[in-house]
């Protein structure tokens, strides 16, 4: 990618030759001038000789204008084109902080609950703007701005009489929009690679618009009311505006006839034949299902699709840089993986401007906030997260409450004794009483435990009680049983509260026991490390015993998802529980559902009585043999035990969370004067040198300490701007828009002083030097876009909407004040077609060719708008530049009437 330092030079020479070549065509209609009097008329409508200059709306005529030599015009000219080239990187900072404002406002943020195919409910974030709207709208009045305000501003400054200058600069922008950037962008592509506008019905739709918008200025110019514009024809091309704006948002969301239309026919999984319009048709096959399927209520299914490609991404991401630095760990992947969604997601073009502008004026390169922001949007993340899982304290209730704790106990037969806790909660003030009593459940009083019953008193102040029940131990086999103990009749101002039942289990210690797991089926997430399979030992617990155990795969696989396990566990005597601990690896996956299978052998009795008699014959076997060997372990019910290892919700919640802060907005975005003022002073690289992993950070370059100081004035001006987070952005976006109607003021001020200083016509000024100086960021963020989207909307796709907005706001706004101010007065907003019609009919013209030549380009062979093999690449950009110096070679031509126009 060639750097942004590279290309200023180059512009600064193509600027100089279009001045030359503007100055020989002066030349020459001066000449001529001396023997025809018809051009000595043509020159007189501008040219020094002949007519004096008019004070602009803020600047005065250069005095004094008489007797100046052609040194003295040549000097003057010099001083104004310098101070053109000044005031137009004025206008694109000061333009900087309105895109800043314009990208804060448009991505807003809302949550939306839907629902995915298992009903399951899942919040994502979307944004408020429709993406289509926001271009047509803040962001088109924002590249656009000043084009837009000189037309306004030159109406005004001269008493709401036409000129040249505005919609000379509005057309002139729009050629070089359409022509110049389109041929940059289609070049810079790398070889091979292509890259296709994602909603081509908009493009169809704004297309149509931008090229309609300059065939009804032809219209109202020259054919409707030649000369003249009413009041209705400027209210109308105003209206245009909200026209495109709703005619786009209807192509983009398929509403009214797009529904219908459009049809195509494909075969799903399960082999039957479904319709689907065209463009999803192709979509479908690029994506899963599970993205086809989220519920589209609302029209927001778009948006869903967006978030859940862009979380798809993140988890991919993720994955390749787990086997790329296997020795870091998760944290630091999960940075990584943050960094590389912000800088690879999509961006607007306001991201892209702004970037193009920074990197232009020293200011730095956006991206490389990138990795600060992506460290600090983990950690704030984290601890989001961390304070969800904490749970809130619970009020200690005022009443008093009595309850046992714990409310299970399991003791062995052989345990004689054992002691019950029962306490109390809330207000110890006052004397409480409660009674408890034992109740049989499978165990029975007098046989297996000694039944009991009292009262039980807490004294003020105290808040916990115990007392003692016994277990009848016995020679004989049988099973685990249980009893229950009871709390009543709690005395006044106390209540029983949960539990007020114990359950006591009591285990037989007389047989050698029957193992088996807790349970038959295990959910864990995968970030949970090492996972406890506990296996209980019960109806016995006499002896040591040995129990083997192993994994088994399911489709979890040993070594990725969890270490292969097998072994034995060693009960003691008397000993009931023991865990299998089983490593679960993490991978961070988003949606993790894999199952594995641990399993448990035969017990077996390790030494004594019944070992010894395992190993005799049958025959062998003695009376005490025959009754050791009824006692022997046993295997229990669920000796295989299902573990579903899921995905971790913490992760998962993280991943959310990151994906929905994968705003550009936040990177362009200032919180405080004081940022802004410390940016303005800052000198920062604006090259992509030196951004490898482990490189330092690139020194600024001589070239970005030049420019910085160069616009260090503008910078420090602008500064006093108010932040974007005042006010949602609001505040800022007013404020800016007031300082690029001053500077733009003063712009049309000097360009007329210019043009009039050397002889050039308006018209000839503004499609040649204001339209190229006010798009020159529009030119490298372009270039950005075309290289780092993975689609072209951002670079071309929303420039035709942008010269439609151009016409319909920024002469449908003009021409409609300036009818109603001469309709007020009783007279006609006269408007000679001239220049201006012709520089329209011409453009209208290459205009539809060049969008043909696009849409060629999408065929199979080259695949895209931009990019594609190298030698369609360069035909096609020498083709787009060479409409542009037809475009202005043929206007200057009409301008100065050596080719007749209208």
């Amino acid at each position: 990618m060639a750097s942004t330092t590279n290309f200023r030079p180059k512009l600064a020479m193509g600027t100089f030759v279009l001045l030359s070549v503007a100055l020989s065509m002066t030349t020459a209609s001066v000449t001529n001038g001396a023997s025809s009097p018809s051009n000595r008329s043509i020159h007189a409508a501008g040219q020094h000789s002949d007519t004096k200059c008019q004070d602009g709306l803020i600047l005065s005529v250069w005095q004094p204008e008489d007797n100046l030599t052609t040194g003295d015009r040549i000097a003057r000219g010099l001083v104004y084109f310098f101070s053109l080239l000044y005031l137009f990187i004025g206008v694109s900072i000061v333009s900087d902080r309105f895109m800043a404002a314009i990208e804060v406002i448009t991505s807003k943020e809302k949550e939306v609950r839907v629902k995915k195919p298992g009903g399951e409910e899942q919040i994502v974030v979307v944004r408020v703007w429709n993406e289509t709207v926001a271009n047509l709208t803040l962001m088109a009045l924002g590249s656009s701005a000043p084009e837009i305000l000189l037309s306004i501003i030159e109406i005004v400054a001269k008493n709401f009489n036409a000129g040249d200058l505005g919609p000379g600069t509005i057309v002139g922008s729009a050629a070089y929009n359409l022509f110049v950037i389109m041929a940059i962008c289609v070049l810079v592509i790398p070889d091979g690679e292509v890259r296709k506008i994602k909603h081509l019905r908009v493009f169809f739709v704004t297309a149509t618009w931008s090229v309609f918008a300059y065939i009804w200025l032809y219209l109202i110019l020259a054919q409707i009311t030649p000369g003249r514009v009413d009041m209705w024809e400027g209210f109308l091309t105003f209206l245009f505006f909200p026209a495109t704006v709703i005619t786009a948002y209807v192509a983009d969301r398929r509403l009214l006839v797009y529904k219908y239309i459009s049809k195509q026919y494909r075969m799903n999984r399960r082999g039957v034949i479904v319709q689907v319009e065209a463009e999803s048709a192709m979509e479908m096959n690029n994506r899963d299902d599970k993205l086809n399927t989220i519920d589209e209520n609302g029209g927001i299914s778009e948006e869903v699709r967006d978030f859940e490609e862009s979380r798809r991404e993140y988890i991919s991401a993720l994955k390749d840089l787990r086997k790329k630095y296997p020795q870091h760990d998760l944290e630091q992947l999960e940075i990584m993986a943050q960094e590389q969604l912000m800088n690879k997601g999509p961006k607007s073009r306001a991201f892209y401007r702004i970037q193009a502008t920074r990197k232009m004026m020293g200011s730095g390169n956006i991206m490389r906030k990138i990795s600060e922001r992506a460290q600090s949007d983990l950690s704030e993340v984290k601890a989001e997260l961390q304070r969800v899982d904490v749970d809130e304290p619970i009020e200690e209730d005022a009443a008093c409450r009595v309850f046992f704790e714990p409310g299970h106990y399991t003791v062995m037969e052989s345990v004689g004794e054992f002691e019950v806790r029962v306490v109390r909660r809330g207000d110890l003030a006052s004397t409480v009483t409660v009674d408890y009593e034992t109740e049989d459940g499978s165990a029975e009083a007098g046989s297996d435990y000694i039944g009991k019953k009292g009262t039980l008193t807490f004294a003020p102040g105290v808040d916990e009680q115990r007392f003692q029940i016994q277990v009848i131990d016995d020679d004989v086999f049988e099973q685990d049983e249980h009893f229950y103990i009871r709390l009543s009749n709690v005395s006044e101002p106390a209540s029983l509260s949960t539990p007020k039942v114990a359950t006591v289990m009591i285990l037989d210690d007389d047989h050698s026991g029957i193992f088996a797991l807790t349970s038959r089926d295990h959910e864990l997430v995968e970030s949970i490390g090492t996972y406890e399979l506990k296996v209980q030992r019960y109806s016995g617990a006499r002896g040591r015993v040995r129990v083997p155990y192993w994994t088994e795969d399911g489709t979890a696989k040993a070594g990725k998802d969890f270490e292969a396990l097998s072994g034995e566990l060693i009960f003691e005597n008397n000993e009931i529980e023991k865990v299998i601990q089983l490593v679960i690896i993490e991978e961070g996956s988003y949606e993790k559902d894999v199952l594995l299978y641990v399993n448990l052998g035969e017990p077996q009795q390790i030494g004594g009585i019944i070992e010894a008699a395992e190993r005799k014959a049958p025959e062998e076997l003695t009376e005490e043999d025959k009754m050791a060997l009824l006692g022997r372990p046993k295997a229990g019910d669920i000796v295989r035990a299902q573990l579903r290892i899921k995905e971790s919700k913490e992760f998962k919640n993280t991943v959310d969370k990151l994906v929905q802060r994968a705003n550009a907005s936040i990177l362009i975005g200032t919180s405080s004067w004081k940022e802004q003022f410390v940016e303005a002073l800052t000198v920062s690289a604006g090259d992509d040198d030196g951004e490898n992993e482990g490189e330092e950070p690139p020194t600024p370059s001589c070239m970005d300490y030049i420019m910085h100081f160069v616009t260090l004035f503008w910078k420090i001006i602008f500064a006093f701007i108010p932040p974007t987070d005042m006010s949602g952005g609001y505040l800022c976006f007013v404020v800016s828009i007031f300082c690029i109607g001053v500077v733009t003021a003063i712009i049309g001020d000097v360009a007329s002083h210019f043009g009039c200083t050397l002889g050039i016509k308006d018209s000839v000024t503004a499609i040649i030097f204001v339209a190229l100086g006010t798009s020159i960021p529009d030119t490298f963020a372009s270039k950005v876009a075309a290289i780092q989207d993975k689609y072209a909307d951002a670079s071309v796709g929303n420039v035709t909407g942008s010269n439609a907005v151009n016409v319909f706001l920024g002469i449908g706004v003009a021409w409609t004040i300036a009818a109603c101010y001469h309709s007020f007065h009783g007279r006609e907003f006269e408007v000679e077609p001239g220049t201006l019609a012709f520089s329209v009919t011409l453009f209208c013209t290459e205009a539809f060719v060049a969008i043909i030549v696009l849409m060629i380009r999408r065929n199979p062979k080259i695949g895209g708008e931009l990019g594609g093999p190298k030698k369609a690449k360069i035909v096609t950009s020498i083709f787009l530049f060479s409409l542009w110096i037809v475009y202005l070679l043929i206007s200057s031509l009409e301008a100065y009437g050596i080719i007749k126009g209208f």
